[in-house]
């Protein structure tokens, strides 16, 4: 199993939207390594739902629900989209502030390529981030 941390502005779509949805189709990225990094992603991989912008913080976890496929809004089929269900809220959101504070989580893409939207997430930072939402 591989985990991943995406990224959503919670004015454009929440984490309360995926958990009332059941389940959404992730796409609208248009930056390679992002793209490269949803083609990555396998049916069954847990993924970190991130508030961006506004609230900077870790709101759960959702899983990859279907696997890769064409982005349905890119007229580029290169462009790829995954289908994304909730699986656990966190009991407490981790926040930006909390995570730079963490010295187990200093070399999390998060910090390192703050502006990707999908990126992988080693299995030591998602426990740990998983001890910190619950």
């Amino acid at each position: 199993m591989n985990y991943w941390l995406v990224k959503s502005e919670p004015e454009k779509y929440a984490w309360s939207d995926l958990e009332r949805d059941g389940h959404t189709t992730w796409d609208g990225v248009r930056n390679y390594q992002a793209r490269n990094n949803l083609q990555a992603m396998k049916e069954g991989d847990l993924v970190l739902y991130y508030h961006s912008v506004s609230e900077k913080a870790i709101l759960g976890i959702a899983k990859v629900a279907k696997e890769a496929y064409p982005d349905p809004t890119a007229d580029d089929p290169r462009w790829l989209a995954v289908t994304l269900a909730p699986e656990k809220a966190f009991a407490t959101p981790v926040t930006l502030d909390q995570i730079k504070k963490e010295e187990q989580l200093q070399n999390i893409a998060l910090l390192r390529q703050s502006r990707l939207s999908v990126m992988p997430v080693t299995p030591t930072e998602f426990d740990y981030l998983l001890k910190l939402g619950n």
